[in-house]
Formats: structure tokens, C-alpha cells, sequence
């Protein structure tokens, strides 16, 4: 058996650690070392033993989160996930945290909800195992963990494509599908500064909570000459145009004639992911074909891969991130395995070949 991923959870509330902590203990890979009530306590502990993820809250006495974890990023990088109950009022101090240097962030768990934390357990356990993974200097590849045994696929939200029955032909605006997770959110800025203004249309899923999407998008939008929003129901995929599946909401692709738009929906985990990559990359096959391109870029798990084949039998143009530049090279290396990467290329090379598909 590998070692478990040892956690040091911080916060100001004893009841928010005591919940993390149960919540953390409950997975087999985990094993929570220890807990603090603020970055001097755990700064110290720290030294005693260094711990392979840290979540951290936000608000805290004496030094808050974010101060810390610039400090602790710039003299001793460690994985790092906020855990934060400002997802509506802080969405400047999200972008605060993916700047400093976060791996991920989620939603603090609401003590006394069980329904919640029941919904919540599996998101948390999976982003600190996936944290765990990151690629960070002078960090240790943590082992690869066990995936779990079942997963629902694409196929609760929507049947597999018939390729025998394609329902258009080639045309002259290609739609990009982007998938991504662990790593994305700042893999995707990279890609998305470098297109100009007149790039095909595209569509992405990066897995993120609710609430925290709507604000990645407004800070993409301020940074890309691209306009970039978080898609709403029926909204239209068009040259210039980025549109980013909303947290805990499926995005599928449509046509109406000559017009692709967004369908958003409600639906189970698929792939342990709402929104799911798969599901995109399927209704991409199933309506887009041989016009789409999929690109599935660094995260962890295989959410997406099953999809990207998909995409590549309906005739896509499909490219995966490669293993050097990828944060957490999961997503990418399955679909490589099953063969459904047409591409694999590193994150630099990305862009120039969403500019080519849409010179095609």
C-alpha cells in the first residue's frame, strides 16, 4: 500500500477543523496529521514535520490566508488548497489565491448540514488528492492513488453518438472544446491571453465550484481579447467568444441549422465531476463531429478521456496536453492510452493550434 497523503488542516474554527478532519480521515489515501488555528501555529508544526497538502482558510486572526500562503510559497512551496466560505462575496480573493499560488479551491464545508457535507465529501478527498500530485518545485511526486471503483459515465446525461448518422457536414466555423481541472485554471489563462480577438469559438469545462466560475470568467475576461463568460442556458458559440460551464452545472453543445449554442442542465456526477468533461466532449461528437476540435489539458482522474475518444471517431481534431507541462498529468495520460489524441503538445503550443483550426 502507498503512503497515506499526510494534511495539515488550518483554521480558525474547532468545529471547521473537526469537520475537515472526519471528512479527510473518511478516505483510506488520507491521513490528517494535524490541524492549526492560524499560520503561527502552523508555521511551527510545520517545522516539526512537513506535512504533502495543506488546506487553508482565508480569514483568520494574526495573518491571514493569503499573506501565508504567499510566504509559504516563496521559501517552502508546498500543495496548497484555500477552503473558503467566500464564494460569492471573495471572488477578488479567489483570484488572490490562484495568483499566490494555490492548487485549488473549495467550498468550506457548512457544519451542521449533513446533506451538504455528504454532497461536499467527495470534492474535497478527490482536490487534496489531487493536490497531492501537483507539480511544484522541490515537491515529491506523491504515488499515483487508487481511482475508485465506480463512476457514473456521460451516458446519465446523454446517449452515445451514432457516427453512422452524422447529422452535418464539414463547415467553415470550428467550435474548440476545452476540458481541464487540477492546474486549469492558470493553464487556461496562458491559452486564452494568447488568442486574439477573432479566434474561433470555444468551450470549456474546468472543474471549479459553483459560484467560483462566474468570477474566473470575469477575470478572464479582463485579461483575453476574447470576450469571456460563464455560460448561461442557450447561449451562443461564436468567433470571439469563450464560454466556461458554470460550477455544479452540465454543458452540452447544440445546432440549430447553422448556429451551435450551449444547452445547461442539472444531471448526476459523471466521471465524479458536475460539470463533466465527458459530457461536453460527447454532445461535441454527437452535434459538432468533425467541426470540433478537443483538447483536454492537466487534471487529475479521466474525466474527458473517454469523451476525447469519442470526439476523435466523430472525426474532431483532438490534442492532449503532454506530461511536461501538465500540473497533474491524469486526464491527459488517459486519454493518450486509449489512444484518443490525435496531438500531444505542450501547454506553449496550444494556442497557435486553436489559431490553425480556425483558419481551416
Amino acid at each position: 500500500m502507498p503512503p497515506k497523503i499526510r494534511v495539515l488542516v488550518i483554521d480558525d474554527s474547532a468545529s471547521v477543523r473537526q469537520v475537515m478532519t472526519d471528512i479527510l480521515q473518511s478516505d483510506p489515501e488520507i491521513d490528517v496529521m494535524a490541524t492549526a488555528s492560524d499560520p503561527f501555529v502552523a508555521a511551527r508544526r510545520i517545522q516539526q514535520e512537513v506535512p504533502d497538502v495543506i488546506t487553508l482558510d482565508v480569514e483568520m486572526p494574526r495573518m491571514d490566508g493569503i499573506t501565508f500562503l504567499r510566504r509559504l510559497m516563496s521559501q517552502r512551496p508546498i500543495p496548497v488548497v484555500i477552503c473558503s466560505s467566500l464564494a460569492e462575496a471573495g471572488s477578488e480573493t479567489a483570484n488572490q489565491a490562484w495568483d499566490a499560488g494555490a492548487v485549488d479551491i473549495i467550498l468550506k464545508p457548512r457544519v451542521g448540514t449533513a446533506e451538504f457535507l455528504q454532497d461536499a465529501k467527495i470534492r474535497i478527498c478527490d482536490v487534496v488528492k489531487a493536490a497531492a500530485r501537483a507539480r511544484l518545485k522541490h515537491v515529491p511526486a506523491a504515488p499515483r492513488v487508487r481511482e475508485p471503483e465506480r463512476k457514473l459515465t456521460a451516458d446519465v446525461v446523454l446517449p452515445p453518438p451514432l457516427f453512422r448518422h452524422h447529422a452535418m457536414a464539414r463547415t467553415t466555423e470550428a467550435v474548440v472544446c476545452i476540458g481541464a481541472s487540477t492546474g486549469g485554471t492558470e493553464s487556461l489563462r496562458v491559452v486564452l491571453e494568447r488568442l486574439p480577438a477573432a479566434s474561433p469559438g470555444i468551450v470549456v469545462v474546468q472543474h471549479m465550484p459553483e459560484k467560483f466560475t462566474e468570477a474566473f470568467a470575469r477575470r478572464l475576461n479582463g485579461l483575453c481579447e476574447m470576450e469571456v463568460k460563464e455560460a448561461e442556458d442557450g447561449d451562443t458559440v461564436m468567433r470571439g467568444r469563450v464560454l466556461i460551464a458554470p460550477g455544479n452545472r452540465h454543458m452540452l453543445l447544440q445546432r440549430s441549422g447553422a448556429r451551435y449554442y450551449v444547452s445547461v442542465k442539472d444531471g448526476p456526477l459523471v466521471s465524479r465531476h458536475r460539470p463533466s468533461v465527458d459530457v461536453l466532449f460527447r454532445s461535441a461528437a454527437t452535434h459538432v463531429g468533425p467541426n470540433a476540435v478537443g483538447i483536454l489539458m492537466t487534471g487529475m482522474g479521466d474525466d474527458g478521456a473517454r469523451g476525447l475518444l469519442e470526439m476523435k471517431g466523430a472525426g474532431a481534431h483532438t490534442i492532449a496536453q503532454d506530461e511536461a507541462t501538465s500540473v497533474v498529468f491524469g486526464m491527459p495520460r488517459e486519454a493518450i492510452a486509449l489512444g484518443a489524441a490525435g496531438k500531444v503538445l505542450p501547454l506553449d503550443q496550444l494556442a497557435a493550434e486553436i489559431i490553425r483550426a480556425g483558419s481551416r
